[in-house]
């Protein structure tokens, strides 16, 4: 959901640059470029499927066309289509529009970044990107893999991919169900984790070493693949999960009331309702006015919630999340989740800390949980802090982390928890601890310390390369033995000590019972929250 935080991409394949080696990747070969500085090799905007248009718009992704001659890939394919959070006080709620231009339906790229000016003759561990934005906004543009080859000291392969947003990704209903794709944009993920373990061996990855990585709604794409197909993905597709603040909102039955309200919005709006054949009048429809329809629907959201995201389809996503991980019917061997102290403080209109209550709130986020839960929420959130405080809590930890801790028990003995608590730790303030290239609104990261950063980014490369983060890609890594969760639900606190000039403090606790306690109520509730 990092849309809501504004980013400066600062991608810089810098001064020196060399051609790199020319890759055939069978419908395709591909050239991309060397920084001699840095010795990475980058490949930008490779296409991984074709253009979602036409015919193919609401469909499953397809494969892309035979590309004669070399196609230099040293620029970035253009970005899918964008919008923001919903910005109404109620919910449900009146529209309120908010043009937004930027996209482009032509947009399934991804980028690969190897260490070295040849590919690697050794397979290295795969590290899988995807990006956050609420499945509405963001980007590959906004993340240098370079980074993260430099921190893995040129361990490891880097993609980072796009996929469709919106409704252009994630429009429901059972219409699209009978002439279309559920779940477009996780279809999208999984066709480029599909590519990966095709073609990456050929730019010095190990398709059997693969680990999915993502921040916000791209760590919500990494809980929805943990559990898709119902845990039984065939073949594998990766090995390992990483989530950086896990995001699951309500996720609905394809063809429930939410969706297909959303879905009759948007065909109203488009001026297909009177159609004989909805879904082809929607693919026929100017992308101009299926972009308002797009950003209507979800500017009209509740004050900081996302419209347009997965639902239950019955193939790819069989059950409701929470159910299905407490079965424990998972993809993957290992999982490393982190999130931050203060996740909800973005999503909460802080303008409202003088009327806000617990209750009400509640019931806003969850229309359907009834006024006893509202109550019981209320009741437990009481000893938080004042009701703004209450409802920013009751936002991050039903949204984000009580979410991670059930992702992290079904991977009992194998999985790691971590928190990032520098200074206010806010939604999206850890990504330039390990994406230094990328910007948050500070422009640097959030504790600029080396000994922080390699401590925190190594955390996450460690555990990418060998499943555990205690074995130490780099010996300058100070942080301590990290125990699995379920010893005892430990965790690692990622912090800095008070003062100007303040130093590490990175340290094992035990996940505080109050907050066991609150999650466990979410997950009681989340038949009626819908996760």
């Amino acid at each position: 959901m990092q849309a809501i935080i504004p980013f400066l991409v600062l991608v810089s394949l810098a001064s020196a640059q060399a051609p790199a080696p020319i890759i055939d990747v069978g419908y395709a070969r591909y050239q991309g470029i060397v920084n001699t500085r840095t010795k990475i090799s980058t490949y930008l905007g490779i296409r991984y499927a074709a253009a979602p248009v036409g015919n193919l718009r609401f469909r499953a992704p397809q494969s892309p066309p035979f590309l004669p001659g070399v196609q230099q890939a040293t620029s970035r394919g253009p970005e899918c289509w964008q919008t923001g959070p919903g910005n109404s006080p109620t919910n449900p709620y009146p529209i309120r529009f908010t043009d937004t231009s930027l996209g482009d339906d032509d947009c399934l790229f991804l980028n690969v970044h190897f260490p070295g000016s040849v590919v690697p003759t050794r397979p290295l561990p795969v590290v899988f990107w995807i990006h956050g934005g609420g499945y509405v906004g963001g980007s590959a543009h906004r993340y240098n893999g370079d980074d993260l080859v430099r921190e893995a000291l040129n361990g490891v392969v880097v993609v980072i991919i796009q996929y469709r947003l919106g409704i252009f990704g994630f429009l429901s209903g059972s219409k699209v169900k009978a002439n279309g794709a559920l779940n477009a944009g996780l279809l999208d993920q999984e066709f480029a984790l599909k590519w990966v373990r095709q073609h990456i061996s050929k730019f010095g990855g190990d398709p059997n070493r693969v680990t999915i990585w993502g921040e916000s709604a791209g760590a919500g794409s990494v809980l929805q693949h943990v559990i898709a197909r119902n845990g039984r993905t065939s073949p594998p597709l990766f090995r390992a999960a990483m989530s950086s603040s896990s995001f699951l909102p309500s996720q609905h039955p394809f063809n429930g009331a939410v969706p297909e309200s959303i879905f009759n919005q948007v065909v109203s709006q488009v001026s297909c309702n009177s159609s004989p054949d909805v879904m082809r009048c929607l693919r026929a429809a100017n992308i101009t006015q299926l972009q308002t329809a797009n950003d209507r629907v979800n500017r009209a959201g509740f004050f900081g919630t996302f419209a347009t995201v997965p639902v239950i389809d019955g193939e790819f996503i069989t059950e409701r999340p929470t159910q299905a991980l407490k079965r424990g019917r998972i993809n993957g061997r290992a999982l490393l989740a982190m999130t931050n102290t203060r996740e909800g403080n973005d999503f909460v209109d802080q303008r409202t800390a003088g009327t806000v209550t617990a209750a009400d709130y509640t019931r806003r986020l969850f229309p359907y949980i009834g006024v006893v839960n509202a109550a019981t929420a209320a009741r437990l959130y009481a000893g938080v802090g004042a009701p703004i405080d209450q409802v920013n809590a009751i936002m991050g930890e039903a949204i984000f982390i009580c979410p991670t801790y059930f992702m992290l028990n079904a991977f009992p003995g194998t999985s790691y928890k971590g928190e990032f608590a520098v200074n206010n730790a806010l939604h999206g303030r850890d990504i330039t601890s390990y994406f230094p290239s990328s910007s948050n609104s500070s422009g640097a990261p959030a504790f600029n310390n080396p000994a922080f950063l390699i401590a925190f980014s190594g955390a996450f490369l460690n555990f990418a390369t060998s499943l555990d983060p205690n074995r130490k890609i780099d010996r300058r890594n100070i942080t301590p033995l990290w125990r699995t969760y379920n010893q005892r639900s430990f965790e690692m606190r990622f912090n800095r000590t008070a003062g100007q000039v303040g130093q590490p403090d990175i340290r094992g606790f035990w996940t505080p019972e109050a907050l066991k306690g609150r999650c466990n109520f979410w997950e009681r509730v989340s038949h009626l929250t819908a996760q």
